[in-house]
């Protein structure tokens, strides 16, 4: 089995999932990023399929990017301009060729937290 990655966005603050929320996944090599993957969450909170696939993986570094001021905003979260919380990066690593990584993000409009979940 080949690796992958995965990813789930809770809304804390409403004890719900965050449906349509924006996530854009990067490689990071150094100062340089780029772009791999640009999806939504569903109403579920999560991707539809995996934000790295398995025909895709790699281990290296990567960031995760929730665009949660748009999510925020839509949902009638949002505080006033300049947001507290706009752009959530995640920077991570991924060593494992074959592993499943899964790194959710619980938010609120004021914090959030991530963790490798399973």
């Amino acid at each position: 089995m080949t690796g992958y990655l995965t990813t789930h966005v809770l809304d804390t603050a409403r004890g719900c999932p965050a449906q349509g929320l924006k996530i854009a996944l990067y490689r990071v090599s150094g100062n340089s990023h780029r772009k791999l993957a640009e999806m939504q969450t569903n109403a579920d909170g999560r991707t539809d399929s995996p934000i790295l696939p398995q025909d895709k993986f790699q281990t290296g570094t990567y960031e995760l990017i929730f665009f949660a001021g748009d999510y925020l905003r839509a949902t009638g979260q949002a505080g006033e301009d300049p947001l507290f919380l706009d752009q959530v990066p995640i920077r991570f690593g991924m060593s494992d060729p074959q592993a499943h990584y899964h790194v959710p993000l619980l938010l609120s409009p004021y914090g959030y937290s991530t963790y490798r979940g399973s």
